[in-house]
């Protein structure tokens, strides 16, 4: 089930490396449908996204309302089962406090010279939600991208979700709600990425986009960035596990399957120096498989991207795990503290046999929205700074720029920047 991949042999990363590029290659699509996309939605607004969504989502309706109704909130928002209520309530809590540790303090203070030098924080005033899947949708996603939101103070949350033929789950309306979202908005896409970011009749124009979303709507994402802001250029879900001989490989499996019924380009790896338990994992795989309701989609993933990389070596792991730098990680081995203390490049990172990512999907707390596609390298997940703007403010007393003043002309005319240096000079003649 799982391709095998030997790390111990000579020139191991640099293959490990092309068969990693080449799962990227295939998701990309053409980007010139999307600025099409795009620009027609930026010309004709709600009639373009009405037409879209039929389109794309395969819908016969000649409902022109794009936005959810308030009464329309309220009595979807009931439909949802007691238990689930539960659960989105206590996730909502969990995930609150957890985000509520962010909270980032400014700092003012004086220098030498009596200039005043602060750094405030401030939060986006206008955040656009995109939550995939209409009656498949996921409340999690919900929660995940509008607490952090909530946390740094933006003022107005929009979000929108493709249910143009009425078809909602209750529980996204319920957790929409409960996180004070301002408008909902029935469609989906690369043209509502469009809408959010240029606005429309019906759409609020908004200053940043957060959200998952598949190939279109990150390749939209791509190419509003600049006018507005986004999270993350997200790709399909990955998982790495690493393992050893006294993991269990039932619960290995389940974990590696978790992953790969997301999407049929979902990554999922294991990694270990024990072979036995490689295959004992694999036949694991094609057991929980055979009862799986997303089998086709899993059983794509683990075929087609699924990996099992072999070493002995706990640096080889470690050197493995930094270039795959997944979006999530699971360290699933006895020696844990000699791998996690050579981790640099990873999402989020699970410890121990009682950690499997889905706890961090749904309810440990940290968040769920994690780069994809090795941008772990150079990037995180989803923080309540990503909905902060931050201020530097200067102060510069008459003794700062007669002492500091100086030093700045010499820079300035270095970087033949005359005007720069003449803007110091013309203060320091004048005095008094």
């Amino acid at each position: 089930m799982l391709k095998f991949f030997n790390a111990d042999k000579k020139n191991s990363l640099k293959k490990l490396e092309e068969i990693l590029n080449s799962r990227k290659i295939k998701q990309k699509i053409q980007t010139s449908k999307v600025r099409e996309i795009i620009l027609n939605v930026k010309k004709n607004g709600d009639k373009a996204i009405i037409n879209y969504e039929k389109k794309f989502s395969n819908i016969k309706t000649n409902s022109k309302k794009i936005r959810f109704s308030k009464n329309e909130i309220n009595n979807i928002s009931k439909k949802i089962d007691k238990k689930l209520k539960r659960s989105i309530d206590l996730a909502f809590s969990r995930i609150k406090l957890f985000h509520s540790k962010q909270k980032f303090l400014p700092f003012k203070f004086k220098d030498n010279y009596k200039n005043e030098l602060a750094y405030n924080y401030s939060p986006i005033e206008n955040v656009g939600v995109y939550v995939p899947g209409g009656i498949a949708s996921y409340p999690s996603t919900v929660l995940m991208n509008c607490i952090p939101a909530i946390v740094a103070g933006v003022k107005n949350i929009y979000l929108t979700t493709p249910s143009l033929d009425s078809l909602i789950n209750p529980a996204i309306i319920y957790a929409a709600k409960k996180c004070g979202v301002k408008e909902i908005y029935k469609t989906g896409g690369a043209h509502s990425i469009a809408a959010f970011a240029y606005g429309t009749k019906s759409f609020k124009k908004v200053d940043k986009i957060v959200g998952p979303g598949n190939a279109f709507v990150a390749s939209a994402k791509k190419e509003v960035f600049g006018d507005v802001g986004i999270d993350m250029v997200a790709g399909p879900s990955e998982v790495s596990i690493v393992a050893d001989k006294n993991s269990e490989p039932d619960w290995i499996a389940s974990d590696l399957i978790a992953q790969a019924e997301h999407d049929v380009f979902a990554q999922s790896i294991l990694i270990s120096d024990n072979k036995s338990l490689i295959k004992l994992v694999n036949l694991n795989l094609k057991q929980q498989l055979k009862n799986l309701p997303k089998k086709n989609i899993a059983s794509k993933s683990l075929k087609n991207y699924g990996l099992a990389i072999y070493s002995r070596s706990k640096n080889i792991i470690s050197d493995v795990v930094n270039m795959i730098a997944p979006e999530h990680l699971e360290i699933n081995y006895r020696d844990y503290k000699k791998i996690l203390k050579k981790i640099k490049n990873a999402g989020s990172i699970f410890i121990g046999k009682f950690s499997p990512e889905a706890m961090g999907d749904y309810m440990a707390g940290p968040n769920h929205v994690l780069p994809t596609s090795g941008s772990a390298k150079f990037s995180s997940g989803l923080s309540v700074s990503d909905f902060l703007k931050r201020q530097s403010v200067i102060k510069i007393t008459k003794s700062g720029i007669e002492r500091l003043g100086p030093s700045v002309i010499n820079l300035a005319k270095h970087e033949n920047l005359e005007g720069h240096a003449n803007s110091i000079k013309i203060r320091l003649k004048k005095k008094g």
